[in-house]
């Protein structure tokens, strides 16, 4: 059998593995996160969707706690923002994860 020049002896398994890479069937490993079908994993939908709302909760609040501070008020603020920030972060997740239709008017 006769070698490349310059690349030195090789096993059958690295010349095997360019080859199928020249060819385009090597199998590219999974992206994290991401199970074989491109679709995220049960784990990664979960964090999404408690960190979608837990930060909109917790900014409701600071803005709510922080205009109460400067403006001297009693949490008048903070108890009108609470709920805004719960409705804010049920409306990202509803975004992110509703139904979409494309062009042509069904669903996705």
């Amino acid at each position: 059998m006769s070698e490349e020049e310059g690349d030195g002896p090789q096993s059958f398994e690295q010349r095997l593995r360019t080859a199928r890479q020249r060819q385009g069937l090597e199998p590219r490993p999974p992206k994290q996160g991401f199970e074989a079908s491109g679709e995220p994993s049960a784990l990664a939908i979960g964090l999404r969707v408690g960190l979608e709302l837990v930060v909109a909760l917790v900014l409701a609040c600071a803005i709510g706690w922080g205009l109460d501070r400067l403006l001297g008020t009693t949490p008048i603020f903070l108890i009108a923002f609470v709920p805004l920030g719960a409705a804010a972060g049920i409306l990202n997740v509803w975004r992110i994860y509703a139904p979409r239709r494309d062009k042509s008017g069904g669903d996705r």
